[in-house]
């Protein structure tokens, strides 16, 4: 029985000596050092972040932190976070550790710690509570790399974490069936090889600290009180900003907001828009153990409703808010861990038709009493349904193509060898200064500028002359038509409420030239993400949403012209650290927005192509 425990050794040829073409061939992976896997200008960068936040000397730093990164970084290697979710690309469980520590630490310098404490002991407790924070947030997902992945060597022979580092080249790939959270209780077999023994033994003389730090290890957050809550938010953070949200408004928000959010608006929509169990075409249908909601049709809805709300920092893409959900707990994810679901929907008429669907647990949204009947007919799951981008059959009826049939892709890993976007710019922009080797945001979006003036309040309300039209800017977007003249009480609306805001770092509306400056495309990109129904008018016309809303505010011929004829005008905005140009109208009265008409922005001048200017 001995012999079943022996482990073979490796050929004194299979050591750590680079990959060559053949082991490349194999899909095979070569391990690196921690000073090679920590050497990316990002990282450092980092790195750099989480010393600052611990005012620790360079030596202190080594032995506390960057040890336990090292050894984080040669345990995980190359592997990526997730398969098709956050930080799915080689190197993302690496990435997404540094970017959770430093999340965790700006957030642990706002708390007191431990909680109630005097301040004397608070301040002698200070450095461990800080490098708890760390740690806890570091390890909260290293459990993945032992029961998510499966890792071999070349020789097919299987490598588990707690043999140690990685020695020879190495592939991967995602165990099938696993268990979405089992991650979280395998932590406790590898956080003793990343944290020494002299570490764990100077934590644990910090009772309260200690078992906060071993209940989130285990994946208690709930009984983790202050630290559960600090990593629970950085993670929220690192995965907002990987998703395409915004982090800084997850580290500003308190926990579960963004959870809290959808929740309500999902439950909002199904009591007030949405249809469910339709004998044909419907927007979800409850069986009794889930409810199915078109992915298309209530991801476009709930982003609208949101916005309406004034709610910012929800992601453009489809496919960024079903991860977003996922990740928060609400989708009930597929066997291979995605959110989109692929089923055929019969009812009891005869009538039947495959959908993209989201797939919810209705206790989410209805009380026991509360529950609507199920559908009769069935709802009968695909055997691939991990194809989000089925489009409904040719004799599909027309309602559904319109409502349900568009799914954006569903998120794939990233190949490997293949960089992805820089999702660390926003991360690093949030703890300090951008690194100088980021290119600017392209002249069209309204992203990214450095802070201007401070938002200016407009007044609550609206003179005796508004048109009548202004009040539907109130109403429910599926209740309105789109137009040029709906897009202006829209826009003077959301000034009036402060659901936009004018004059700040990512405002639609500025006041430039004594009038009002409209950002483009962003301001109609607004609009049509708030009111899905432009993608009708806008796909008759054959236009982009956006381009269909700018089309019918021009129309009303409510902008000023440049003397050449152009309709657009460029704004210089410039800022402490960089600089860069905006594209919009400027209206000819801007008394359609302002009640009374803000200062100018300091930060923005007209460009008339050789210096900047603020008159015209």
């Amino acid at each position: 029985m001995l012999t079943l425990f022996q482990r073979k050794k490796a050929p004194p040829s299979a050591g750590t000596s680079p990959s060559g073409p053949a082991e490349a061939s194999k899909g095979l992976t070569r391990p690196q050092s921690a000073a090679a896997l920590l050497a990316t200008p990002r990282r450092q960068k980092l790195l750099e972040h989480i010393w600052q936040r611990t005012s620790l000397s360079r030596r202190q730093f080594a032995t506390l932190y960057r040890t336990p990164l090292e050894r984080y970084a040669e345990l995980v290697q190359q592997l990526p976070a997730s398969e098709s979710h956050h930080h799915a690309y080689p190197g993302g469980m690496l990435d997404h550790g540094l970017e959770i520590v430093a999340y965790a630490l700006k957030l642990r310098q706002s708390h007191l710690l431990p909680t109630g404490a005097p301040p004397e002991a608070q301040a002698a407790q200070a450095e461990a509570w800080t490098a708890g924070t760390a740690y806890a947030a570091l390890l909260h997902d290293i459990g993945k790399i032992a029961v998510d992945v499966h890792v071999e060597y070349a020789d097919g022979s299987t490598w588990h974490p707690w043999h140690g580092p990685l020695q020879r080249p190495y592939r991967f790939r995602y165990r099938k069936g696993r268990e979405y959270r089992l991650h979280g209780a395998a932590t406790g077999l590898l956080y003793h090889q990343v944290l020494d023994r002299e570490i764990l033994d100077w934590l644990s003389g910090f009772p309260e600290l200690w078992s906060a730090l071993l209940y989130v290890l285990a994946g208690q957050y709930e009984h983790a009180g202050v630290l559960g809550g600090l990593v629970a938010q950085a993670d929220q953070s690192s995965v907002a900003q990987a998703l395409g949200g915004d982090p800084a408004k997850a580290l500003a928000a308190p926990k579960h907001a963004l959870q809290r959010k959808l929740l309500e608006g999902l439950r909002y929509l199904l009591k007030e828009e949405l249809k469910l169990n339709q004998p044909q075409a419907s927007d979800g249908w409850l069986t009794q153990d889930a409810l199915w909601l078109v992915s298309k049709t209530v991801s476009d809805k709930l982003r609208a409703h949101l916005l309406s709300q004034g709610i910012d920092g929800i992601p453009e893409s489809n496919t960024a808010v079903f991860n977003v959900m996922q990740d928060h707990g609400i989708l009930q994810a597929t066997p291979d861990g995605k959110a989109i679901w692929k089923a055929t929907v019969t009812s009891d008429t005869g009538w039947s038709h495959s959908f993209t669907f989201l797939k919810l647990a209705p206790a989410l949204i209805w009380d026991a009493g509360e529950r609507p009947a199920p559908f009769a007919g069935t709802v009968r799951i695909e055997q691939d349904d991990a194809s989000p981008e089925a489009s409904p059959s040719p004799a599909a009826p027309a309602a559904v193509t319109a409502e349900a049939a568009a799914v954006d892709a569903a998120p794939v890993a990233v190949a490997p060898n293949i960089v992805p976007a820089d999702p660390l710019a926003g991360l690093l922009e949030m703890l300090g200064e951008p690194p100088a080797s980021l290119a600017p945001p392209s002249p069209d979006t309204s992203a990214g500028i450095e802070p201007l003036a401070p938002p200016i309040a407009a007044a609550a309300t609206a003179p005796a002359d508004v048109p009548s039209i202004a009040s539907e800017a109130m109403a429910a977007p599926s209740t309105i038509e789109p137009s040029g003249e709906h897009f202006t009480a829209w826009l003077r609306h959301g000034i009036h409420t402060r659901k936009l805001i004018i004059n700040d770092a990512k405002a639609l509306v500025h006041t430039v030239a004594d009038t009002a400056y409209l950002v483009s495309p962003g301001v109609f990109q607004r609009y049509a993400q708030e009111h899905p129904m432009v993608a009708k008018q806008a796909k008759e016309a054959e236009l982009a949403d956006w381009q269909w809303v700018q089309k019918r505010f021009e129309r009303l011929q409510l902008h000023r012209k440049q003397p050449n004829g152009l309709n657009i005008w460029t704004c210089e905005v410039t800022g402490p650290r960089k600089s860069r140009r905006l594209h919009g109208y400027l209206l000819v009265e801007p008394g359609r927005l302002f009640d009374d008409i803000p200062v100018n922005n300091p930060f923005l001048k007209l460009w008339n192509g050789e210096a900047p200017s603020s008159t015209l």
